[in-house]
């Protein structure tokens, strides 16, 4: 009989064919709990496995849902520095200091609703449907924070984040692919980010600075910011914050300078109806969804909750934490939000209804140096020609503002994305590369298309990529909501803080919701494409494929939820075993502490 009075443990585990015992461990007995609980660690060839459990007076084996193997990495760099957490003890009031200590990864994640292509969205959305569509941006923050508040609870809970979970729980193919759909989403961010810098820069210098040397700016830039995060994490946190101010305070000013309809703002938000809309405002709306939720920062929120000094051993602390992150984070989406909606109702009131003359007229009064981008008769508006837009209609410092508020907004991004892309190569890969490398790699992947557009097309191609981009962003999304999905509802790994029935319900909705905008865009898209069965064939290729990899997430995702029919399936039951390792302890609830766990490694 195992008493939680003993100092000393003894567990036996055989675990992937590696056998270790250990028996140095202190229980550790949570206030007014007659549970000992416990931890045991173990490295061999790199790989560390932990494992720690709840162990009653009456001896029986209880697994809270930490037993995993896991990578060290160079992953794990970025969290030398953890934010340590004041009054851990007291759980039963609200603390300003408490949520100022959990205050930062929610900024840094929601700097992906304010990226360029997000910023894209908003204008088109304006100046398409002037504020009818304000009712979807709103909508889709809100699915936002409750994807970024399962992503933040599977980093709490479990101490991973969701790529390192995707490489345990996976098997070797799925898990490829997957890497490869995600890494494919961070690289077209990265693009968008690009796009928008160089964009920035363009119109800073009135056309001095060419789109291509914008574009090759951004490579050192990048690299010089970075070395931020060598002066501490609160540091980086806040140049992240800072850049978020400059944001708010430009796309602020044009918002006063442009003086919409408040009455009209605020139908657009509360009122769920497009009056008067055809497939254009259709497309613009289902765009918005794609736009704001990206699929990358799912995996980057599941991270940086790991930064803080969290006591996995205490589930108040667990409790806790959670709680002030999801705090935090719908203090950070309201704060995207706001400026979203700011971009949005500039165009909405200001661009909405003009015809190209009476703008181009405007520009030659105010003398703007981008005036012949209006001097044509079809008025359309993206990134650029929102910055010239305002400048011919308020003057040049408005031109100029906007500007500075782009190119907070690139720069902002493409660091995130970069923290992104190392978390998730290392997650999914084991693979260990130092950042500057990553940074090269995805900056070169991002950089060649981007420059070649640049240098052989222009602006107008660079507009139209950043559209499709978005399309793309799409596309990729399932490929983080059902994973969350799958990881946050497993008892096992998540224990009492697994999702309950009203969050499976509604993260299973959105996916189904998401699935149907991206075969909608692949419908309005198809039709664009050049007649020819070749094209047709590839597409068809290609959907078929999308559409089973998703078939196969859901599967298991149904598998990790009880749901026993996926397993009895013929011929394809076996491939959907999901955690099973882990599970099997479920059977040894009964088993006196020190016996070998032999089915482990099963």
């Amino acid at each position: 009989m195992v008493s939680p009075n003993d100092d000393k443990r003894k567990l036996s585990l055989d675990f992937d064919g590696v056998s270790f015992e250990n028996d140095h461990e202190e229980a550790n007995h949570p206030p007014g709990s007659d549970v000992a609980m416990f931890e045991i660690s173990h490295e061999a060839d790199g790989t560390k496995f932990n494992a720690s459990n709840d162990i009653k007076a009456n001896g029986e084996l209880q697994h809270n849902g930490n037993l995993s193997k896991h990578m060290t990495s160079a992953a794990s760099t970025y969290f030398n520095q953890k934010i340590a957490i004041p009054d851990v003890d007291n759980y039963s009031t609200f603390s300003l200091r408490k949520l100022w200590a959990f205050t930062g990864p929610g900024f840094l994640m929601s700097i992906a609703y304010l990226d360029p292509g997000n910023i894209e969205s908003d204008l088109q959305s304006g100046s398409t449907a002037k504020f009818k569509l304000l009712w979807v941006l709103l909508s889709a923050t809100v699915l936002g924070l409750l994807m970024q508040r399962l992503a933040a609870r599977l980093g709490v809970v479990t101490g991973q984040h969701l790529a390192e979970v995707c490489y345990q729980q996976y098997k070797t193919v799925p898990r490829t692919i997957l890497w490869i759909m995600v890494e494919i989403a961070i690289i077209g961010s990265d693009m968008q980010e690009v796009i928008g810098t160089a964009i920035a820069f363009y119109l800073l210098s009135a056309g001095k600075i060419p789109l291509y040397a914008g574009v090759i700016i951004t490579i050192a830039d990048t690299f010089t910011f970075l070395l931020i995060d060598r002066y501490g994490l609160r540091k980086l946190e806040g140049f992240f914050c800072f850049l978020i101010t400059i944001m708010a305070c430009m796309f602020g000013y044009e918002y006063i300078r442009v003086a919409p309809d408040q009455v009209e703002v605020v139908k657009g938000l509360f009122i769920p109806y497009c009056e008067g809309c055809g497939s254009a405002e259709l497309l613009q709306g289902v765009g918005i969804v794609g736009a704001i939720i990206m699929p990358h920062n799912i995996y980057l929120h599941s991270a940086l909750v790991k930064s803080r000094d969290i006591n996995r051993s205490k589930r108040g602390e667990i409790r806790e934490a959670n709680k002030y992150f999801f705090v935090e984070a719908a203090i950070a989406l309201f704060v995207s939000f706001i400026i979203n909606v700011f971009v949005v109702s500039i165009f909405a009131e200001g661009f909405y209804g003009k015809n190209a003359t009476d703008v181009y007229e405007n520009c030659l009064k105010h003398d703007n140096p981008h005036s012949d981008v209006f001097n044509t008769t079809e008025l359309s508006i993206d990134i650029f020609r929102g910055g010239v837009f305002l400048g011919c209609e308020f003057g040049t410092a408005a031109m100029y503002i906007w500007a500075v508020g782009i190119l907070a907004a690139g720069q902002s991004s493409t660091m995130t994305g970069t923290y992104t892309g190392q978390f998730v190569m290392e997650g999914f890969l084991n693979l260990t590369w130092k950042r500057w490398q990553r940074v090269l790699l995805t900056r070169t992947i991002a950089i060649l298309p981007t420059i070649f557009i640049a240098i052989f097309s222009g602006i107008d191609d660079m507009t139209t990529m950043n559209d499709l981009l978005n399309v793309l962003m799409s596309l990729q999304l399932p490929f983080a909501l059902l994973p969350i999905l799958t990881f946050t509802s497993s008892t096992v790994l998540m224990a009492e803080f697994q999702n309950g029935r009203a969050m499976k319900t509604i993260t299973c909705l959105l996916a189904a919701v998401v699935i149907g905008i991206n075969m909608y865009f692949v419908i309005v898209y198809l039709q664009e494409l050049p007649e020819h069965w070749a094209i047709y064939l590839g597409v068809a290729i290609g959907v078929v494929l999308y559409l089973a990899f998703v078939l196969y997430l859901a599967l298991f995702c149904f598998a990790v939820m009880g749901a026993t029919f996926v397993t009895k399936l013929p011929r394809i039951g076996r491939m959907f075993n999901p955690i099973a390792e882990i599970e099997e302890l479920e059977k040894y609830k009964t088993l006196k502490y020190g016996t070998s766990v032999q089915e482990l490694a099963r």
